[in-house]
């Protein structure tokens, strides 16, 4: 099966668990989105709590095994541009569908961010820590 990810999609899914990229490949076959960042450093986690677009030091993101995504709505012309991008819930909960959808197929357990209580985070998609450890 070829997957719909955009090369873009690819390179920032570099170093991340390759259940979670089965996860994301199979949404995309469902819903149209983009991954905004998969692994990142630890210094670009301590700038994201220092500005407060994240709370915690200890992200799966420094692992790999978490990702960001964002819904997509192409014109036709195959590239993410500005006014295609879009952040509002009602997307970010039919992405999120996808995405738990894909993770039943797969076998995967996945939390969505979404669905915390104290700092809901629409973008955000992470394997679950019981399960990968």
């Amino acid at each position: 099966m070829r997957s719909p990810l955009l090369d873009r999609d690819r390179l920032r899914l570099a170093g991340v668990h390759p259940d979670l990229v089965r996860v994301v490949e199979r949404a995309r076959l469902a819903q149209p989105f983009i991954v905004v960042e998969g692994l990142r450093t630890r210094e670009r986690q301590q700038r994201l709590v220092a500005i407060g677009a994240s709370r915690t030091l200890n992200s799966r993101h420094l692992t790999g095994h978490a990702v960001d995504l964002a819904y997509w709505l192409d014109d036709g012309d195959g590239v993410p541009e500005n006014g295609e991008v879009r952040w509002d819930w009602p997307l970010a909960r039919q992405l999120a569908a996808a995405m738990k959808a894909a993770a039943a197929e797969e076998g995967v357990a996945l939390v969505w961010g979404g669905d915390w209580a104290s700092f809901p985070d629409g973008p955000h998609f992470e394997l679950a820590r019981a399960a990968y450890p």
